[in-house]
């Protein structure tokens, strides 16, 4: 597996095919800490060796989960991250009661947002504590949507800081949207972006303001949410397919289907197109794809391993379904 590393640390090297840890969070459905410690054993026999997780999913069962299937292995051989700006706050009280976020665990803690230089240190605090590593590599702020001067002007120097004494190697911001994003690698010193959804072979928005912006500024991009969380996960798109985590419009589905049959004709599945896509802009780092088992993982390698050929871009450019560059934006 191919690494690229982050412009303005380079000793940062991340693997351009990323575990994302959600599911071992129990996202939508439970599974075992069996399934999922094989789900990373699988990860890494393929060479995968950049994991993100959060406090988020789960609860703090995606962290304590990751830090048990990777506990043992060289640490200087792979990259964790993780995300701050909520606060997991014990709430017995709940706990007989299912997340209502969306993770099959007890509500047996609340989120508390919190961007505060004190937030964020008790995070990372926490996060190691889950993990049991002695470090992790990256942290994020966690959709800081509506908490940009906070974040800007406390979490950000907060983690500034945090770089500077060497307790992580590099610092950044995960969002579903690319404005907020494109605000911090303009205002702030940060050295990564995790963009989720954004930018996919379904749509193109961060290529008007986050890419650009993020290669002339030396900041790297991690894209998350290639799939636009379920729509682009199949060959052909279910009627039931999602998109940003909901039903997706009837519209969507039909423009991701005619995707689809503009792919077939270069023998290409949707999904082997969707990753191809986006790891091809320059300013793309590494993609970080959900992962729950070890045959998901083994299917999503070899998705990342197809043969997808050059021309399909301008096939899908020629019939209205890839958004065209401006002046100057690289893009495949």
């Amino acid at each position: 597996m191919r690494e690229r590393a982050l412009p303005r640390r380079p000793a940062v090297r991340l693997t351009e095919l990323g575990f994302g840890a959600a599911q071992g969070g129990n996202l939508y459905r439970a599974i075992t800490d069996e399934e999922f410690a094989a789900a990373v054993d699988t990860a890494w026999e393929a060479g995968l060796r950049y994991y993100d997780t959060a406090p988020h999913y789960g609860l703090g069962l995606s962290e304590r989960r990751l830090g048990d299937a990777l506990r043992s292995r060289p640490r200087d051989e792979y990259v964790v991250s993780t995300k701050v700006g909520r606060l997991l706050v014990p709430s017995p009280e709940n706990a007989h009661r299912r997340d209502p976020r969306g993770f099959d665990v007890a509500e047996s803690h609340r989120r508390v947002w919190d961007f505060s230089r004190d937030g964020v240190l008790r995070s990372l605090e926490s996060s190691l504590a889950r993990t049991g590593l002695d470090r992790v590599d990256i942290v994020y702020l966690h959709d800081p949507d509506d908490h940009w001067e906070q974040a800007a002007t406390e979490a950000v120097p907060a983690l500034v800081e945090l770089r500077e004494q060497g307790v992580v190697r590099a610092i950044g911001a995960g969002m579903n949207q690319s404005q907020l994003l494109t605000r911090f690698v303009q205002e702030t010193d940060i050295d990564v972006v995790m963009c989720a959804g954004r930018y996919t072979l379904l749509e193109q928005g961060a290529l008007a303001d986050l890419l650009p912006a993020a290669a002339s500024r030396g900041v790297g991009v991690v894209i998350a949410g290639v799939y636009n969380s379920g729509l682009l996960s199949r060959d052909r798109p279910p009627a039931d397919a999602t998109y940003n985590y909901e039903q997706a419009p009837p519209e969507l589905i039909e423009r991701a289907r005619r995707i689809a049959a503009v792919c077939e004709t270069y023998a290409v599945t949707l999904p082997q197109a969707a990753l191809a896509f986006v790891r091809s802009h320059p300013a793309v780092v590494s993609t970080v794809v959900g992962l729950r088992s070890g045959g998901q993982v083994a299917q999503t390698v070899a998705r990342w391993d197809a043969d997808v050929p050059v021309e399909l871009w301008s096939a899908l450019r020629a019939a209205g379904l890839l958004a065209t560059a401006a002046p100057g934006q690289e893009q495949p």
